[in-house]
């Protein structure tokens, strides 16, 4: 059966000062009149029913994440103790789902992304499933069509096409797939051209279908320590003394993502290019991607007047104005206790922002 693995512990830094540690960006409304991880869910429909759906998140997230997300049973939110990036998410997540199925297909995903349409997102999802039910060792990933050449992404080099499905089994909105020659990190300028002028590349999505079973036997022969931690927590997970040994045991645990635990080592991968539209919401400028600009070029959520402005990006609220007078291509970001002014050519410098505070010891902005 077809699970769903949800991650949603991230802290969305680049999204400072509205995405903060108790509030991160997956729990905010970005895009749109709900927040991130609840398009998440929404997005899968029927084809995922909620007993069989399992977010991931932080321990101190998990009471928002049941406010938001009140249709889930209680055992389908899990709090991890610490941060540790993706492959023990993954690894956790695998283990306890084939407590009660061992034989489960897993569909991994961010809880920040914004994909349209869902019903070519659910498509895709089910010819990646059909692909992983043909050949059980196999991994399939989505490869999104770069539109320009990013050096903010992961990017997938594609081989031979796989077979498609043909006749009334293929899927209405049945995609291009290929096998995977490799994985590449993120690129310098040139290297990400190149990559784009070969049409031959993809942006990595993050987005992953494999059997339970599969993506444990990569971990166990790559990550072995960590497996081996994990399956101590599981095996104390109904008891009394579980959240002492998943805190112990999930702490001493390197923090290592799946692309390089498993995928860049992987060799049964397979990539579906992606028939839907995709943004990952990786910070501010993305809005502008995603609600569009005014005549001036500026992308404006809430109360907001603009003279001799352009290619602003303005975020506050209905009570608050927000004055811009003479800016351009600049960042203003209003929250109740904080204000963010920024140029957009610094906004990968946010980041920096935020170390600067926790030095500081100013938590109360954190």
């Amino acid at each position: 059966m077809l699970h769903a693995i949800v991650m949603a512990g991230g802290t969305g830094t680049r999204f400072w000062p509205a995405s903060r540690n108790d509030m991160p960006k997956q729990l905010l409304r970005l895009v749109g009149d709900v927040t991130m991880l609840r398009q998440t869910l929404d997005r899968l429909g029927d084809l995922v029913p909620n007993e069989r759906r399992l977010v991931v998140t932080n321990r101190r997230l998990v009471e928002a994440v049941r406010k938001q997300l009140p249709e889930l049973p209680a055992a389908s939110i899990v709090g991890e103790p610490c941060k540790r990036d993706t492959a023990p998410c993954i690894g956790l997540a695998a283990l306890l789902i084939g407590r009660t199925d061992p034989e489960a297909t897993l569909a991994v995903m961010p809880a920040d992304h914004v994909i349209r349409p869902v019903e070519k997102f659910r498509a895709a999802l089910r010819q990646a499933e059909k692909l992983v039910d043909e050949t059980p060792s196999r991994i399939v990933t989505f490869g999104i069509k770069p539109s320009y050449p990013a050096e903010v992404f992961g990017y997938i080099h594609r081989g031979e096409p796989l077979r498609r499905p043909t006749g009334p089994e293929r899927p209405r909105f049945a995609a291009a797939a290929y096998v995977v020659q490799r994985f590449k990190e993120k690129p310098d300028a040139a290297t990400a051209e190149k990559y784009v002028a070969s049409g031959e590349y993809y942006w990595n999505s993050g987005i992953f279908v494999w059997r339970a079973a599969t993506i444990l036997s990569a971990l166990r022969e790559r990550e072995p320590e960590m497996v081996r931690r994990l399956e101590t927590i599981v095996k104390h997970w109904d008891a009394l003394d579980r959240d002492a040994v998943f805190e112990q045991e999930f702490s001493a645990i390197k923090g290592i993502s799946i692309d390089f635990a498993v995928m860049e080592q992987a060799t049964d991968v397979a990539v579906i290019e992606s028939p839907f539209e995709w943004d990952d919401l990786g910070g501010w400028q993305s809005l502008a991607r995603l609600a569009g600009t005014d005549k001036n070029g500026n992308t404006i959520v809430g109360k907001h007047l603009g003279l001799q402005t352009e290619g602003a990006i303005v975020r506050t609220d209905e009570h608050h104005l927000v004055v811009t007078l003479g800016l351009k291509d600049c960042i203003v970001i209003h929250t109740p206790n904080a204000t963010l002014v920024a140029s957009k050519h610094d906004e990968e410098q946010i980041r920096q922002v935020v170390k600067k505070l926790e030095e500081l010891g100013w938590v109360e902005y954190l």
